[in-house]
């Protein structure tokens, strides 16, 4: 059962997500040879007042 996590900041579409899911899923079966079933993949959003590079956070960096 492999697990694929992706953390990325918030704001990408379902689309967007459901195509990243997609594309994960079909390399890991073309990479590894598991069932595509067997795959999880999970996507876990973060705010970018959560996130932080070089000690500041990106809110601060990249405001809205």
């Amino acid at each position: 059962m492999p697990i694929i996590r992706v953390e990325l900041l918030e704001g990408r579409s379902k689309e967007q997500k459901r195509e990243l899911a997609q594309a994960m899923s079909r390399e890991m079966v073309r990479i590894t040879g598991v069932k595509e079933s067997s795959i999880f993949v999970v996507i876990d959003e973060v705010k970018k007042e959560n996130w932080a590079v070089g000690g500041e956070l990106l809110a601060d960096k990249f405001p809205d």
